[in-house]
């Protein structure tokens, strides 16, 4: 039997983010209850009882705006189209401005048992730079309920680098983070992306320069690594044994269906990704899908990905490419961007905040 993950997206939100790119539309209670129907049909497209669905994620967008009523009849459809795991990793992405213990016990019965929690930051100031919809009150609270309502895998996003951002801003947000009964973080580098409001020169020119953004990581993951949140991935931390099993998914370049505008999938040898438009999936009987890969996690692709995680590219993975690779390895080393076990190279702290030029060197 074959192991799949499941990625939902849910494109709504109550307020866009002027930093994000990711595809959304303004929440309204009667297209949403479209979209899950077209959700419900896309499943039992893909539901096959020989895949075994060991993850399931719900992305967006802001999930959590859709009732745990929705969510459990997702969940139910799921489980009848697919051969759901016992242990099924079930993640929701929740906007602390969403939740209530109400609706959080809702969730946890529903059969969501992972939650990751878009906090961002724990300084008032920054939130609202952000334009989030909550402050570190709410979120904290949010949290708090969420382990009063049974969850016990609890992921929270914080974002570094924002404008005029000190280290001792975003140590208080690490401090106030960790004191609360979370097993994970993803913490991200605000990146300026085209075509968003923040994509204007006041924004970028406020942003920590090249040196204050490398300092800021770096003093990012030795603070976290120092309260017990080991880093795994480029940007990403976890207690032990609480790695987000999904995502890793995507790093290792396992089998995943996409259901919603915009998402992805990998799955029956090829990668395809579903329009970014609401109208044309809520119309449509399956959801139309362009292929964007016909091979991928060919060599190229596959060691890229691997190379993002902590535990790096083993070399006998990639027998015919380890000379070439070996040949580049001395220099990186001298530079203290790599570690080199002589089988399996990985990335320093150093090499994960290079990471983009490291892995071009290393494989292009």
């Amino acid at each position: 039997m074959k192991n799949v993950g499941i990625y939902i997206h849910v494109p709504f939100c109550g307020k866009k983010c002027s930093y994000c790119d990711f595809y959304s539309v303004c929440y309204t209670k009667q297209q949403t209850e479209l979209y899950v129907q077209a959700v419900l049909r896309n499943i039992r497209h893909y539901g096959d009882s020989e895949l075994k669905a060991d993850t399931v994620y719900f992305g967006g967008g802001t999930p959590s705006l859709l009732t745990p009523e929705q969510i459990g009849n997702i969940l139910s459809c799921i489980r009848s189209s697919f051969n759901v795991a016992d242990n099924a990793e079930i993640t929701m992405e929740a906007n602390p401005a969403t939740l209530t213990p109400e609706k959080l016990a809702a969730y946890r019965s529903a059969g969501i048992n992972r939650l990751s929690i878009g906090v961002q930051s724990m300084n008032d100031d920054e939130l609202r730079f952000l334009g989030r919809l909550h402050n570190a009150e709410r979120a904290e609270k949010a949290v708090y309920d969420a382990a009063e309502a049974g969850f016990d895998n609890i992921s929270c996003d914080l974002m570094i680098a924002l404008p005029s951002q000190k280290t001792e801003s975003m140590k208080h947000s690490i401090q106030m983070l960790t004191s609360l009964p979370i097993q994970h973080i993803s913490a991200y580098i605000l990146k300026v992306e085209e075509g968003t409001p923040f994509d204007c020169d006041d924004i970028i020119a406020s942003l920590p320069n090249d040196d204050e953004t490398a300092e800021l990581y770096l003093n990012m993951c030795e603070e976290l690594e120092s309260r017990g949140f080991m880093q795994y991935e480029v940007s990403n931390f976890a207690k032990s044994g609480f790695e987000s099993r999904h995502n890793c998914r995507y790093w290792k370049c396992q089998d995943y269906i996409g259901i919603g505008p915009s998402a992805h999938s990998c799955f029956g040898g090829k990668r395809f990704a579903v329009s970014r438009d609401i109208d044309s999936f809520i119309n449509s009987d399956v959801q139309p899908t362009e292929v964007t890969d016909e091979s991928p996690c060919g060599f190229e692709e596959y060691s890229m990905l691997r190379l993002r995680l902590k535990e790096g590219l083993c070399l006998e993975r990639v027998p015919e490419h380890r000379a070439e690779i070996e040949k580049k390895l001395p220099s990186l080393l001298k530079a203290g961007y790599i570690e080199y076990d002589g089988n399996i190279v990985s990335l320093t702290r150093k090499g994960f905040l290079m990471s983009n030029s490291v892995i071009e060197y290393l494989i292009f």
